[in-house]
Protein backbone atom coordinates (compact mmCIF):
# COMPACT_ATOMS: atom_id res chain seq x y z
CA UNK A 1 0.00 0.00 0.00
CA UNK A 2 1.36 3.53 -0.62
CA UNK A 3 2.16 6.03 1.98
CA UNK A 4 -0.68 8.26 0.22
CA UNK A 5 -2.81 5.32 0.42
CA UNK A 6 -2.56 4.41 3.85
CA UNK A 7 -2.76 8.03 4.88
CA UNK A 8 -5.87 8.92 3.00
CA UNK A 9 -7.46 5.59 5.33
CA UNK A 10 -6.04 7.18 8.24
CA UNK A 11 -7.89 9.88 7.64
CA UNK A 12 -10.75 8.88 6.51
CA UNK A 13 -11.08 6.38 10.05
CA UNK A 14 -10.49 10.05 11.76
CA UNK A 15 -12.96 11.49 10.23
CA UNK A 16 -15.72 8.86 11.37
CA UNK A 17 -14.13 9.30 15.12
CA UNK A 18 -14.80 13.03 15.08
CA UNK A 19 -18.58 13.24 14.84
CA UNK A 20 -19.56 11.16 17.43
CA UNK A 21 -16.18 12.57 19.33
CA UNK A 22 -18.21 16.12 18.88
CA UNK A 23 -21.45 14.81 20.11
CA UNK A 24 -19.93 13.57 23.12
CA UNK A 25 -18.83 16.59 23.38
CA UNK A 26 -22.48 17.82 24.97
CA UNK A 27 -23.29 14.65 26.26
CA UNK A 28 -24.27 15.00 30.00
CA UNK A 29 -24.32 11.81 31.17
CA UNK A 30 -20.80 11.10 29.52
CA UNK A 31 -19.28 14.46 31.31
CA UNK A 32 -20.57 13.48 34.40
CA UNK A 33 -18.45 10.19 34.51
CA UNK A 34 -15.55 11.73 32.73
CA UNK A 35 -15.39 14.81 34.75
CA UNK A 36 -14.42 12.95 37.88
CA UNK A 37 -10.92 12.86 36.17
CA UNK A 38 -8.41 15.13 38.01
CA UNK A 39 -6.65 17.80 35.62
CA UNK A 40 -3.27 16.59 36.66
CA UNK A 41 -4.36 12.94 34.68
CA UNK A 42 -2.61 12.47 31.58
CA UNK A 43 -4.80 13.36 28.72
CA UNK A 44 -5.99 16.07 30.22
CA UNK A 45 -3.35 17.84 31.66
CA UNK A 46 -2.15 17.76 27.70
CA UNK A 47 -3.96 20.42 26.84
CA UNK A 48 -5.24 21.99 30.47
CA UNK A 49 -2.05 23.11 32.11
CA UNK A 50 -4.33 23.78 35.56
CA UNK A 51 -7.80 24.82 37.02
CA UNK A 52 -7.03 27.57 38.61
CA UNK A 53 -5.77 31.48 38.39
CA UNK A 54 -2.50 30.92 39.28
CA UNK A 55 -1.87 27.93 37.47
CA UNK A 56 -2.52 30.37 34.06
CA UNK A 57 -0.21 32.61 35.34
CA UNK A 58 2.19 30.01 35.69
CA UNK A 59 1.49 28.86 32.02
CA UNK A 60 1.99 32.04 30.80
CA UNK A 61 5.09 32.74 32.28
CA UNK A 62 6.54 29.73 31.16
CA UNK A 63 5.61 30.28 27.30
CA UNK A 64 6.74 34.10 27.63
CA UNK A 65 9.85 32.81 28.14
CA UNK A 66 10.13 30.92 25.62
CA UNK A 67 9.59 34.11 23.31
CA UNK A 68 5.56 33.01 22.76
CA UNK A 69 2.15 34.88 23.43
CA UNK A 70 -0.45 33.47 24.71
CA UNK A 71 -3.92 33.62 25.12
CA UNK A 72 -5.84 32.70 28.21
CA UNK A 73 -9.78 31.25 28.09
CA UNK A 74 -11.49 30.32 31.68
CA UNK A 75 -13.03 27.15 30.48
CA UNK A 76 -17.08 27.41 30.34
CA UNK A 77 -20.24 27.80 27.96
CA UNK A 78 -23.53 27.13 27.66
CA UNK A 79 -24.11 28.91 31.37
CA UNK A 80 -27.88 29.09 31.88
CA UNK A 81 -27.17 30.47 35.55
CA UNK A 82 -26.54 34.05 36.08
CA UNK A 83 -24.80 33.69 38.96
CA UNK A 84 -21.69 31.60 37.14
CA UNK A 85 -21.99 33.77 34.66
CA UNK A 86 -20.70 36.50 36.92
CA UNK A 87 -18.49 33.96 38.17
CA UNK A 88 -17.05 33.75 34.93
CA UNK A 89 -16.30 37.79 34.64
CA UNK A 90 -15.28 37.52 38.14
CA UNK A 91 -12.47 35.13 36.76
CA UNK A 92 -11.44 36.89 34.15
CA UNK A 93 -10.85 40.34 35.66
CA UNK A 94 -9.04 37.79 38.73
CA UNK A 95 -6.58 36.44 35.96
CA UNK A 96 -6.17 40.28 34.27
CA UNK A 97 -5.04 41.90 37.27
CA UNK A 98 -2.84 39.28 38.33
CA UNK A 99 -1.06 38.90 34.84
CA UNK A 100 -0.84 42.70 35.34
CA UNK A 101 1.10 42.27 38.78
CA UNK A 102 3.51 39.83 37.55
CA UNK A 103 4.30 41.84 34.60
CA UNK A 104 3.12 39.17 31.95
CA UNK A 105 -0.26 41.30 30.21
CA UNK A 106 2.22 42.84 27.63
CA UNK A 107 2.67 39.34 26.11
CA UNK A 108 -0.93 37.71 26.90
CA UNK A 109 -4.38 38.59 26.39
CA UNK A 110 -7.80 37.05 27.05
CA UNK A 111 -10.72 34.79 24.90
CA UNK A 112 -14.14 35.08 26.30
CA UNK A 113 -16.89 32.46 25.18
CA UNK A 114 -20.06 34.64 24.70
CA UNK A 115 -22.23 31.93 26.45
CA UNK A 116 -19.93 31.25 29.45
CA UNK A 117 -20.81 35.01 30.22
CA UNK A 118 -24.90 34.96 29.67
CA UNK A 119 -25.43 34.93 26.37
CA UNK A 120 -27.50 31.42 26.48
CA UNK A 121 -29.52 32.73 29.20
CA UNK A 122 -33.11 32.66 28.64
CA UNK A 123 -34.01 35.96 29.21
CA UNK A 124 -31.74 38.95 28.19
CA UNK A 125 -28.78 37.21 27.66
CA UNK A 126 -27.47 38.95 24.42
CA UNK A 127 -27.26 41.99 26.49
CA UNK A 128 -26.40 40.52 29.80
CA UNK A 129 -23.42 38.72 27.56
CA UNK A 130 -22.56 42.73 25.81
CA UNK A 131 -22.38 44.31 29.70
CA UNK A 132 -20.44 41.18 31.08
CA UNK A 133 -17.94 41.27 27.65
CA UNK A 134 -18.08 45.10 28.34
CA UNK A 135 -16.95 44.15 32.53
CA UNK A 136 -13.91 42.12 30.83
CA UNK A 137 -12.50 44.60 28.10
CA UNK A 138 -12.21 47.59 30.75
CA UNK A 139 -10.51 45.11 32.70
CA UNK A 140 -8.18 43.88 29.73
CA UNK A 141 -7.53 47.62 29.02
CA UNK A 142 -6.54 48.47 32.29
CA UNK A 143 -4.13 45.66 32.90
CA UNK A 144 -2.62 46.88 29.22
CA UNK A 145 -3.94 43.89 26.97
CA UNK A 146 -6.95 43.06 24.55
CA UNK A 147 -9.88 40.53 24.56
CA UNK A 148 -11.03 38.04 21.72
CA UNK A 149 -14.98 36.15 21.46
CA UNK A 150 -14.32 33.04 20.70
CA UNK A 151 -16.46 31.60 18.17
CA UNK A 152 -19.36 29.00 19.07
CA UNK A 153 -21.85 26.79 16.98
CA UNK A 154 -23.48 28.40 14.42
CA UNK A 155 -26.68 29.43 16.22
CA UNK A 156 -24.70 32.00 17.60
CA UNK A 157 -22.63 33.88 15.14
CA UNK A 158 -24.88 36.21 14.44
CA UNK A 159 -25.42 37.74 18.22
CA UNK A 160 -21.46 37.11 18.77
CA UNK A 161 -21.10 39.30 15.72
CA UNK A 162 -23.35 41.99 17.12
CA UNK A 163 -21.89 41.97 20.32
CA UNK A 164 -18.37 42.65 18.33
CA UNK A 165 -19.49 45.80 16.74
CA UNK A 166 -21.23 47.19 20.05
CA UNK A 167 -17.86 46.77 22.09
CA UNK A 168 -15.70 47.58 19.31
CA UNK A 169 -16.87 51.65 19.38
CA UNK A 170 -15.67 51.59 22.96
CA UNK A 171 -12.86 48.64 22.89
CA UNK A 172 -11.81 48.67 19.18
CA UNK A 173 -9.07 46.27 19.88
CA UNK A 174 -11.34 43.59 20.88
CA UNK A 175 -10.65 40.66 18.23
CA UNK A 176 -12.94 38.41 16.89
CA UNK A 177 -13.02 35.13 15.94
CA UNK A 178 -14.14 33.02 12.61
CA UNK A 179 -14.87 29.56 11.47
CA UNK A 180 -13.21 28.77 7.83
CA UNK A 181 -15.90 25.55 7.67
CA UNK A 182 -19.33 27.52 7.55
CA UNK A 183 -20.22 28.82 4.44
CA UNK A 184 -20.97 32.28 5.55
CA UNK A 185 -17.33 32.62 6.42
CA UNK A 186 -15.49 34.10 3.45
CA UNK A 187 -17.92 36.85 3.15
CA UNK A 188 -17.65 37.45 6.67
CA UNK A 189 -13.76 38.21 6.72
CA UNK A 190 -14.60 40.81 4.01
CA UNK A 191 -16.43 42.92 6.24
CA UNK A 192 -14.15 42.26 9.27
CA UNK A 193 -10.90 43.39 7.24
CA UNK A 194 -10.51 46.46 7.72
CA UNK A 195 -7.73 48.57 9.75
CA UNK A 196 -7.39 47.78 12.95
CA UNK A 197 -9.82 44.60 13.00
CA UNK A 198 -8.39 41.74 15.08
CA UNK A 199 -9.65 38.74 13.31
CA UNK A 200 -8.52 35.02 14.29
CA UNK A 201 -9.23 32.37 11.44
CA UNK A 202 -9.45 29.10 12.67
CA UNK A 203 -10.72 25.85 10.83
CA UNK A 204 -13.99 25.11 13.10
CA UNK A 205 -14.12 22.63 16.06
CA UNK A 206 -18.18 22.01 16.41
CA UNK A 207 -20.79 19.44 14.77
CA UNK A 208 -22.26 21.68 12.37
CA UNK A 209 -25.21 20.74 9.92
CA UNK A 210 -24.40 20.73 6.06
CA UNK A 211 -26.86 23.32 5.57
CA UNK A 212 -24.39 25.81 7.37
CA UNK A 213 -20.70 24.60 7.24
CA UNK A 214 -18.49 22.48 4.67
CA UNK A 215 -18.35 18.85 5.61
CA UNK A 216 -15.34 17.65 3.65
CA UNK A 217 -11.70 18.50 4.89
CA UNK A 218 -10.33 19.59 1.73
CA UNK A 219 -13.44 21.57 1.20
CA UNK A 220 -12.79 23.79 4.78
CA UNK A 221 -9.56 23.46 3.72
CA UNK A 222 -10.28 25.71 0.16
CA UNK A 223 -12.46 28.07 2.31
CA UNK A 224 -9.54 28.28 4.95
CA UNK A 225 -7.08 29.34 2.40
CA UNK A 226 -9.53 31.98 0.38
CA UNK A 227 -10.59 33.31 3.92
CA UNK A 228 -7.09 34.16 4.70
CA UNK A 229 -6.55 35.89 0.97
CA UNK A 230 -8.82 37.65 2.35
CA UNK A 231 -7.91 38.68 5.73
CA UNK A 232 -3.88 38.86 4.42
CA UNK A 233 -4.87 40.94 1.92
CA UNK A 234 -6.62 43.18 3.95
CA UNK A 235 -5.96 46.03 6.56
CA UNK A 236 -6.51 44.67 9.90
CA UNK A 237 -4.46 41.77 11.95
CA UNK A 238 -4.90 38.40 10.60
CA UNK A 239 -4.24 35.88 13.37
CA UNK A 240 -3.72 32.64 11.75
CA UNK A 241 -4.95 29.88 14.05
CA UNK A 242 -4.30 26.69 12.61
CA UNK A 243 -1.74 23.33 13.23
CA UNK A 244 -1.48 22.27 9.88
CA UNK A 245 1.76 22.05 8.22
CA UNK A 246 0.63 23.09 4.80
CA UNK A 247 -1.52 25.88 6.05
CA UNK A 248 1.40 27.73 7.87
CA UNK A 249 3.25 27.40 4.64
CA UNK A 250 0.52 28.87 2.50
CA UNK A 251 -0.28 31.59 5.28
CA UNK A 252 3.55 32.81 5.37
CA UNK A 253 3.49 32.45 1.37
CA UNK A 254 0.58 34.44 1.22
CA UNK A 255 1.88 37.15 3.71
CA UNK A 256 4.99 37.43 2.06
CA UNK A 257 2.71 37.91 -1.67
CA UNK A 258 0.42 40.33 0.12
CA UNK A 259 3.68 42.79 1.74
CA UNK A 260 3.11 42.16 5.20
CA UNK A 261 6.09 41.52 7.64
CA UNK A 262 6.08 39.66 11.07
CA UNK A 263 4.48 41.19 13.54
CA UNK A 264 1.59 42.71 11.08
CA UNK A 265 -0.17 39.12 11.62
CA UNK A 266 0.18 36.36 14.40
CA UNK A 267 -0.07 32.34 13.99
CA UNK A 268 -2.13 31.13 17.12
CA UNK A 269 -2.06 27.40 18.32
CA UNK A 270 -3.17 25.38 20.77
CA UNK A 271 -1.73 24.92 24.10
CA UNK A 272 0.04 21.15 24.03
CA UNK A 273 -0.18 21.27 20.45
CA UNK A 274 2.56 20.77 18.53
CA UNK A 275 4.63 22.76 20.74
CA UNK A 276 8.12 22.17 18.73
CA UNK A 277 6.77 23.81 15.84
CA UNK A 278 5.40 27.14 18.05
CA UNK A 279 9.02 27.37 18.90
CA UNK A 280 10.80 27.15 15.50
CA UNK A 281 8.30 29.93 13.83
CA UNK A 282 8.85 32.05 16.94
CA UNK A 283 12.73 31.79 16.62
CA UNK A 284 11.94 32.46 13.11
CA UNK A 285 11.10 35.74 13.77
CA UNK A 286 6.80 34.90 13.33
CA UNK A 287 4.55 36.14 15.90
CA UNK A 288 3.22 33.07 17.94
CA UNK A 289 0.33 32.78 20.45
CA UNK A 290 -0.60 30.21 22.30
CA UNK A 291 -4.52 29.30 23.34
CA UNK A 292 -3.97 28.11 27.18
CA UNK A 293 -7.50 26.76 28.35
CA UNK A 294 -7.71 26.49 32.23
CA UNK A 295 -10.16 25.73 34.71
CA UNK A 296 -12.48 23.24 35.93
CA UNK A 297 -14.69 23.15 33.23
CA UNK A 298 -12.64 21.74 30.38
CA UNK A 299 -14.69 18.64 29.21
CA UNK A 300 -16.30 20.29 26.64
CA UNK A 301 -13.14 21.62 25.14
CA UNK A 302 -11.31 18.45 25.47
CA UNK A 303 -13.52 16.38 23.55
CA UNK A 304 -13.17 18.96 20.91
CA UNK A 305 -9.66 18.23 20.99
CA UNK A 306 -9.82 14.81 20.72
CA UNK A 307 -12.51 15.13 17.70
CA UNK A 308 -9.96 17.35 15.81
CA UNK A 309 -6.94 14.42 16.93
CA UNK A 310 -9.10 10.98 17.14
CA UNK A 311 -5.30 9.01 17.54
CA UNK A 312 -5.35 10.53 21.09
CA UNK A 313 -8.46 8.44 22.18
CA UNK A 314 -6.92 5.20 23.34
CA UNK A 315 -4.76 7.30 25.42
CA UNK A 316 -7.42 9.23 26.70
CA UNK A 317 -9.28 5.83 27.40
CA UNK A 318 -6.58 4.73 29.20
CA UNK A 319 -6.37 7.38 31.67
CA UNK A 320 -10.11 7.39 32.52
CA UNK A 321 -9.81 3.73 33.22
CA UNK A 322 -6.91 3.75 35.37
CA UNK A 323 -8.12 6.66 36.84
CA UNK A 324 -8.40 6.61 41.11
Amino acid sequence: MSAGCARRRTLARMSLLRQPLLLLARSGAVKSVVSTMPVSSGIVHSYVPGETTQAAVDATADLEAEGLKVTLDFLGEDTLDAAQAQATVDAYVELLGALAAQGLAHGAEVSVKLSAVGQALPEGGHGIALEHARTICRAARNAGTTVTLDMEDHTTTDSTLSILRELRKDFPETGAVLQAYLHRTEADCRQLAYEGSRVRLCKGAYAEPESVAFQDRLDVDKSYVRCLKVLLAGQGYPMVATHDPRMVEIAASLASRYGRAPGTYEFQMLYGIRPEEQRRLAASGETVRVYVPYGQEWYGYLMRRLAERPQNLSFFVKSLISKK
